[in-house]
């Protein structure tokens, strides 16, 4: 595991970013907040456990697939969770936070939480970089019509009608992150190769030898494409809105640490189902800002940034959750757009 996901801002004397920072600490909004952690673990857990209970229960019958679906959602709430201990909001000491991660990512829904956080790391450090955001390869998706015109192989093939595949392209996402941290494995510079391992094994072991063991083969396979693909599709559906369809930066464009986390990033619109079902993503330009910042304390920031990114005439974007969807897909329709150009055409 490389470096912790607790991002530390660059926070130069009189910047705009340090004047903004003060503000924040002069409100309270960094102090931890135990209670409602301590309640949102309990809550998470319990759903867990009653997910699980209640498969068992249901046995041997299709109304297993309505188990399947709600645990998905619970799957997507303990991602939601490990990510927030991974940036040092539930526990303050390193050793707590990378315990907690790995009970939470590794046990609970089979995602590496090493590989997981490396990349995370370097997504907030440069989000929405062509080069340096991992978030943004065009590994199976073009993101921007620089990378287009470059695409071999899958995303070439795919970036053509990229915006109508993008959703159920999601109904993999978690297949992708079994494999990604499966093999991270390999990776030599991963610490605690062994511990994360075993713990990835673990999972993968409990969890098929339960549908296989509790329902027929071919129940057990169509509970497992339910729940996984489900779970990715909300696992897209949260992270999409948050960068997708806002500004790419390229080579040496990198502003000052305010703006680079501002300027590519989207707040979603919304109400306590939201914070609830987003994680407190909702408020991405906050959670960038303040990556530290207890989620329920995001609310509360963003009437104090979105005030002070008016007074410094720098553009803040906050949409509904259908607007930025639509947002999303648009952009990712003209990234596409040199690959639908006949050879004439581009000629």
């Amino acid at each position: 595991m490389a470096a912790q996901v607790f991002v530390r801002p660059e926070r130069t004397t009189g910047s705009d970013f340090a004047r903004l920072s003060k503000k924040i600490a002069d409100h309270g909004l960094m102090t931890r907040r135990p209670g409602y952690y301590a309640a949102r673990i309990a809550a998470v857990t319990a759903l867990y456990a009653g997910g699980w209970t209640a498969f068992v229960l249901v046995g041997a019958s299709w109304w297993t697939l309505a188990v399947a679906a709600f645990l998905a959602a619970t799957f997507g709430q303990v991602a939601l969770l490990a990510h927030d201990i991974a940036h040092r909001q539930v526990f303050r000491l390193r050793k707590a936070s990378e315990m907690g991660g790995r009970i939470a990512a590794n046990i609970g829904i089979g995602m590496g939480y090493g590989w997981w956080q490396n990349k995370h790391t370097r997504h907030h450090a440069n989000p929405n970089h062509d080069e340096l955001d991992p978030d943004i390869e065009p590994d199976l998706i073009v993101w921007s019509q620089g990378q287009a015109r470059s695409a071999q192989g899958l995303p070439r093939l795919i970036g053509r009608l990229q915006a109508y595949l993008f959703f159920p392209l999601l109904t993999l996402e978690a297949f992708n992150l079994h494999v990604a941290g499966v093999r991270a494995l390999a990776d030599r510079s991963l610490k605690h190769r062994p511990l994360e391992g075993a713990l990835l094994i673990g999972h993968f072991a409990v969890y098929l030898t339960a549908l296989f063991l509790v329902l027929p083969p071919g129940m057990a396979i169509a509970f497992l494409a339910v729940q996984q693909c489900l779970f990715g599709v909300y696992l897209g559906s949260v992270f999409a809105p948050n960068h997708k369809g806002m500004p790419i930066l390229t080579g040496k464009d990198r502003p000052d640490f305010l703006r680079r986390q501002v300027l590519t990033s989207r707040n979603v619109r919304g109400n306590w189902f939201t914070d609830i079902a987003l994680g407190g993503l909702n408020y991405q330009i906050e959670h960038h800002l303040f990556p530290s910042m207890p989620s329920p304390n995001l609310r509360r920031a963003q009437i104090i940034v979105r005030h002070y990114c008016d007074e410094l005439s720098v553009s803040y974007l906050e949409t509904g959750l259908t607007t930025s969807y639509g947002q999303a897909l648009r952009s990712l329709h003209e990234a596409g757009a040199p690959l639908r150009r006949t050879p004439a055409a581009a000629s």
